[in-house]
């Protein structure tokens, strides 16, 4: 049974089926190809995981779980799908597509990664007759799950005409920055305000509470303020209620804030408040909480502070 309702009356079918292969059914992945199943097209997927490959079942996915399987599927789709961890995964996977993918075929990555790694992919793909197109986007696995991704998309023009019917059942927000690495940029730009605004919030939510103010209160008028934008208000009915149950780790925020600092350093453009809170988020994995939503570091400032993390 599927784990979340599919839209099938929106958005609507596309006018034409395309045969699809998504590699990296995670949290982010299989909401995103089963959302390409509703909208009408072909879909296949794979995943190192058994257990993620069971879950693309239960939602009415084509599995390819053998090498041989995955080859054909490769072989066959119009547009190669991925949602990866980290650099090395995309490189890998992009060795899998050059090889066997068909020339002409359109390979697209929805990845937090490297300009640098995407850089490279795009150099093998083109020497492979492959269109490459980076479509990064911004939300959490819930947003996914409701087909309301903003998605921002860089590569060839063409190739992202063609694609974009098929991009829009992720959600309404389409963006094209560009014939290069543009989307893997505003990736970073957009997460690096996401992770400012919970080291914001960390410091700010402590002097409060030092300072005598109740927890419920204080969301209660942040939500209403100048401040209570989008994220702080998707936060705040988890966080209202110390709730750090996460949408994105500490760990994977970890992991984009490196990247956000190579690429001031590459770029020359000091980051010195993006620095702080990597430094936060390395404090919340020594104090145990490496697994929890990135928001957690509210609790490293508490304990700086000499706060208790537990409301009475």
């Amino acid at each position: 049974m599927a784990a979340w309702p599919l839209p099938l009356l929106w958005p609507p079918v596309t006018e034409t089926i395309m045969k699809i292969h998504f590699i990296g059914v995670g949290k982010m992945g299989l909401p995103m190809a089963s959302h390409f199943l509703a909208g009408g097209h072909s879909v296949t997927v794979s995943d190192p995981s058994e257990e993620r490959l069971a879950l693309a079942r239960s939602h009415q996915l084509g599995v390819a779980a053998s090498d041989d399987a995955l080859t054909q599927a490769l072989s066959a789709a119009d547009i190669v799908f991925s949602s990866l961890p980290h650099d090395a995964a995309l490189t890998a996977v992009a060795a899998q597509v050059v090889k066997s993918a068909r020339r002409g075929g359109m390979f697209v990555d929805t990845s937090t990664v490297s300009l640098q790694a995407s850089a490279a992919v795009a150099t093998s793909c083109a020497a492979a007759g492959i269109q490459y197109l980076r479509t990064t986007v911004s939300g959490n696995n819930k947003m996914a799950e409701a087909a309301q991704l903003t998605v921002m998309a860089s590569g060839p023009r063409a190739a992202y005409d063609l694609a974009l019917p098929v991009l829009k059942l992720l959600g309404s927000n389409q963006f094209y920055l560009g014939d290069a690495e543009q989307a893997r940029l505003m990736k970073l730009v957009v997460n690096l305000l996401i992770a400012q605004t919970s080291a914001m919030l960390a410091e700010g939510l402590a002097l409060g509470r030092k300072g005598g103010l109740d927890w419920h209160d204080m969301w209660q008028v942040l939500g209403a303020s100048a401040v209570g934008s989008p994220i702080l208000k998707a936060k705040s009915v988890q966080l209202s209620e110390r709730d750090f149950t996460p949408t994105f780790t500490v760990e994977q925020m970890i992991k984009d804030l490196d990247l956000i600092i190579g690429e001031g350093r590459a770029n020359h453009v000091p980051l010195a408040q993006t620095a702080l809170t990597l430094q936060l988020m390395h404090a919340a994995v020594a104090q145990g909480d490496a697994l929890e939503d990135y928001a957690v570091i509210i609790k490293a400032v508490e304990r700086s502070a000499g706060l208790n993390t537990h409301l009475e």
